[in-house]
């Protein structure tokens, strides 16, 4: 640079120059500790059932006396809360509104709201300022904070160290399980759902009294604010109560008004709202795929949410419904993921351990209020045994006080004329000229006997694990009985549900024969007969050819087996209509097969009534019922569908047993019947030996007709495994 340039300019020492640094260094320096804050200090709920946020908010209304007082502004609350919370007041109100009963986000709000919270069921209808709307706790927090000037938490400095907050707060339920809460923090999230006060606190209950008890016999689902039909799928539930981890559907609650020819919906899953099932009805109808309604809005009041849907003449309510559940939102699924902080790490825990933590939490919450308790009634009685030995003597110690010449003499007098302590002597010194009578000093140490009966009982609940469960239970059923509810979402059992998933099916799918033609190479044709009269020759890939043809209904059912041993289950309305004159659909790239991954096998199906029968180049034959591969959830991909230990040679889908002819690569044929072959229910059984060979492999197999052999006789066996007879058969693979 030069030396003008240099006088014209600010120089910068370092300027322009590159410092490499190793980025795993630099992630552990400033990504890592923003992580960690997130995770643990933000978004993730600790076994109290509170975030960092929450617990703030709650204390400071505790601490402003709204637990007992008339309501406030929010905005003042607001205000309050930034003492500890350093975050914009935008962020401790939007905090206040979804703790708020007016929002209408939780099955027990924390906070008695006064004027317009929203609505967790609306996404446009906001929340009106803090300055408008009024708050105060709601009597539920009396069993969150009743014991938290009792020493059973412990207490930090604020952001600041002007003030001190509860690193938890003592609830005497579990409230981690019956509010919802939803987190996301960095590499993970908490999604828990809520459930039934009562039920929850029969179920801990019945934990504490028997470690082996099952959580599904007295928690029968979640239960969600806004109501709404659950899907009961016991194998779920199970899952999401044994790992934390799992999806509960919820469908919404519906009437048919016949005057009206209307729908009104009055109850919708926890994870949508009004606007966005509007905005799905909307897009479907424009799509052509739902035609049977007239409008659709927003009739919701104070009474309560309500999406009419008008329908046309002649509809089927029910049917349309159906299709709705499919299509739109009015059927959503709850994922749940049970992350919680314990003792500051993140844990996946189900419905039991989550109670277990919360027992031991509860139970260190009990025996620290027994002990503070106990330790102020050991304080009082050691005053009152120094106020006893006073009242033998009360002009003495009159005199004493009155014969000191200096007020700091006063105390260490006291002390020598009756033998008690500093504190004692201090206590008898501070009793007022009105109190010095034999009455009064009487009736404070009546209260000797009393105290010591009950710091007695307090050191007994404190070695006995049984009376502080007791003390537990004994809460639980309390809160039970004063703030329990009944369930607002009501339960649809599997069985139902399979019956309607299958009518609506049947509903949606048209009902319409078919040709459906699949190629060596993988290609699969799906054309009406029409069209196959009218179309000229097939399309194919150069060197390709038709493996199998069939005519088919286009509800049928389709596996295709791979030669990783996987089927793929698909229906032939999931394929377009189709022309000769085109290729059709390449089923490798349909169904997302594996890279090294190719097709060997297809099979039709409506009922899954049959057998197939499958042919192996070892020679084995095995035999599986195709209702193994019947499955009542909608899956796509079922793994070990198929022996891959032996190529395949030939598959067939048999109503009945029959014969089949079997030609080894050495030229020997035999011909069995099919019987001779148990079924195996294992998709994947490697299947039994039929043809016995050496040295060689089965070549081809398929099913005997008529004419095809000559002297079939000379080829029939009545046992296998067989060798075969050698003849100069000539058969094509099937």
């Amino acid at each position: 640079m030069k030396k003008k340039e240099v006088q014209n300019k600010a120089y910068i020492e370092g300027a322009g120059e590159v410092n490499e640094k190793n980025i795993v260094e630099t992630l552990e320096e400033n990504y890592l500790p923003y992580a960690m804050s997130v995770i643990v200090s933000r978004a993730l709920p600790e076994i109290d059932g509170f975030k960092p946020s929450h617990r703030k908010l709650l204390y400071t209304m505790y601490k402003m006396g709204l637990l007992s007082g008339t309501r406030t502004k929010s905005a003042n609350i607001v205000g309050q809360t930034m003492r500890l919370n350093p975050h914009g007041d935008s962020a401790i109100y939007e905090t206040m509104v979804r703790l708020a009963r007016g929002n209408e986000s939780l099955l027990h709000a924390y906070i008695d709201s006064k004027g317009n919270f929203g609505k967790a069921y609306s996404r446009d209808m906001a929340y009106a300022a803090s300055r408008y709307t009024e708050a105060k706790l709601e009597p539920l927090c009396a069993e969150v904070f009743g014991e938290i000037d009792r020493d059973t938490v412990d207490f930090v400095p604020n952001y600041d160290s002007t003030m001190s907050e509860p690193v938890l707060l003592p609830v005497k339920f579990p409230s981690i399980l019956v509010n919802s809460n939803i987190g996301i923090a960095v590499s993970m999230a908490s999604n828990i759902c809520p459930f039934n006060l009562a039920e929850i606190c029969e179920t801990t209950i019945s934990l504490m009294k028997d470690p082996e008890h099952d959580p599904i016999t007295t928690l029968n689902a979640p239960d969600f604010p806004g109501g709404g039909l659950i899907i009961h799928d016991e194998n779920e539930l199970r899952k999401i109560y044994e790992t934390g981890r799992g999806a509960v559907r919820v469908r919404s609650k519906w009437v048919y008004d016949k005057n009206e020819n209307c729908i009104e919906v009055t109850e919708i899953p926890p994870t949508t709202t009004v606007e966005a099932i509007i905005d799905k009805i909307v897009e479907q109808v424009k799509a052509g795929k739902i035609k049977e309604i007239n409008d659709t809005r927003d009739e919701t009041d104070l009474s309560g949410l309500k999406l009419t849907i008008d329908l046309k003449r002649g509809v089927d309510p029910d049917e349309l419904m159906r299709k709705l559940f499919r299509f739109t939102p009015l059927q959503d699924t709850f994922s749940c993921n049970f992350n919680i902080l314990i003792a500051g790490n993140p844990r996946v825990m189900g419905v039991s351990e989550i109670l277990s933590e919360w027992v031991a939490f509860r139970t260190e919450c009990v025996k620290r209020r027994v002990y503070f308790e106990m330790s102020r009634k050991k304080d009082k009685l050691h005053l009152l045994n120094g106020l006893r030995k006073i009242l033998m003597d009360i002009d003495r110690a009159i005199k004493i006080i009155r014969e000191t010449d200096e007020e700091s003499e006063v105390v260490p007098n006291l002390m020598v004329g009756f033998g008690i302590d500093e504190v004692q002597a201090d206590y008898v010194a501070e009793i007022k000229l009105r109190h010095i009578n034999r009455e009064y000093i009487l009736k404070r140490t009546n209260e000797i006997d009393e105290l010591k009966a009950a710091i007695a009982e307090a050191e007994d609940i404190l070695s006995s694990n049984r009376k502080i469960k007791a003390i537990i239970i004994a809460d639980l059923k309390d809160i039970a009985k004063k703030f329990g509810k009944e369930r607002r979402s009501e339960l649809i059992y599997l069985e139902e549900q399979a019956e309607e998933a299958k009518a609506e099916i049947e509903q949606a799918v048209p009902d319409y024969m078919v040709n459906i033609f699949l190629t060596k190479e993988g290609y699969f044709k799906k054309i009406t007969p029409l069209s196959l009269r009218m179309g000229g020759e097939q399309k194919l890939k150069e060197g390709d050819g038709i493996a199998a043809h069939f005519e088919v209904n286009n509800r049928d059912e389709l596996l295709f087996f791979t030669s990783l041993g996987v089927a793929y289950k698909s229906r032939v309305n999931d394929f377009d209509d189709t022309k000769a004159s085109l290729m059709g659909d390449y089923i490798p790239s349909k169904l997302d097969f594996e890279e090294n991954e190719r097709l060997i096998a297809m099979v039709v199906t409506s009922d899954y009534s049959e057998t197939i029968i499958s042919f192996f180049k070892n020679g084995k034959c095995a035999k599986v019922p195709l209702s193994s591969f019947e499955t009542k959830t909608k899956r796509k991909k079922l793994a070990n569908s198929l022996n891959v230990d032996s190529p395949l040679v030939a598959m067939f889908k048999i109503n009945q047993d029959g014969e089949f002819v079997l030609k080894s690569a050495a030229g020997k044929v035999m011909i069995f019947s099919s019987a001779l072959v148990l079924p195996k229910s294992t998709r994947d059984t490697q299947g039994v030996q039929v043809m016995r060979l050496t040295k060689t492999e089965l070549e081809s197999a398929r099913v005997y007709t008529e004419g095809i052999i000559r002297d079939k006789e000379k080829y029939v066996t009545k046992t296998v495994p067989v060798a075969g007879v050698m003849g100069n058969v000539q058969m094509k693979l099937v």
